[in-house]
């Protein structure tokens, strides 16, 4: 399942700049045609490999567009009032409503995967889990959300060279704990995991995408092209059904 996106795939920085340009244009374009129609809500998660980019994909995605209508969040820990809840209620409370994205990360798949990799649940309850959330989503979306769901993937030599080198910058080294490794000598697990619950969990309705994450410039245009397409594709349903409605109520 992984082996497409560890091709080393690159794009030079010429070209992104010129392709970025367009992209950004067309997102913001979208962007307030989303907000007019207040029809949909689109829903946007961020899963991975430490250190493939998530974190800064999202803040590319909000320099982007406009982040006045975006809403981003990042999920820890729960903390005691969300304990005292159901599962999926801090997910919820924080969804955008209809006209805007929201940007998740370490959303509802990070604690299922994480605690089957560390064996705090056996495989039985992790397919519970599984399915919990793929109720969760098909709910969504018979609502009228758009889901999207990106994986961010390194290989496993990847991405040790990827937190060795955020080690060094004396900008970023804040970010690597030894949490990170951690999850780097699991790494196969975490793959194990991660492929069976993409396995369970990729629809129709909410597909996951899986992204290579060694080059900044090619995985910030194959995000950004997705959502484009995917929010582009559904405003374009939305007018269609508009106008058959529209037909058929005037014969």
């Amino acid at each position: 399942m992984f082996r497409a996106a560890e091709l080393g795939r690159k794009i030079a920085k010429t070209e992104y700049k010129k392709r970025a340009l367009v992209l950004r244009e067309e997102l913001l374009g979208l962007q307030q045609e989303l907000r007019a129609q207040a029809r949909m809500p689109v829903i946007v998660l961020f899963a991975g490999v430490d250190g493939a980019g998530k974190r800064e994909t999202v803040n590319l995605l909000n320099e982007w567009m406009d982040p006045r209508w975006l809403v981003t969040r990042a999920y820890g820990e729960p903390s005691d009032e969300e304990r005292e809840r159901p599962e999926f209620w801090r997910f919820w409370r924080d969804l955008p409503p209809k006209g805007q994205i929201g940007l998740f990360l370490s959303a509802w798949y990070s604690k299922p995967i994480l605690d089957r990799v560390y064996d705090a649940i056996d495989a039985a309850e992790f397919d519970k889990r599984i399915d919990h959330i793929v109720a969760f989503e098909k709910m969504l979306a018979n609502d009228g959300a758009v889901i999207l769901k990106f994986w961010m993937h390194l290989s496993r030599a990847a991405q040790k060279r990827r937190l060795k080198s955020l080690e060094k910058d004396p900008l970023l080294s804040w970010r690597i704990k030894e949490k990170d490794w951690e999850n780097w000598r699991r790494y196969d697990q975490f793959i194990a995991t991660a492929e069976r619950a993409i396995m369970l969990t990729s629809t129709a309705y909410a597909p996951v995408h899986i992204i290579e994450g060694v080059d900044p410039c090619y995985r910030s245009l194959a995000v950004g092209t997705l959502v484009r397409d995917t929010i582009r594709e559904r405003l374009d349903e939305i007018v269609l059904q508009d106008k058959l409605k529209a037909e058929l109520k005037a014969r």
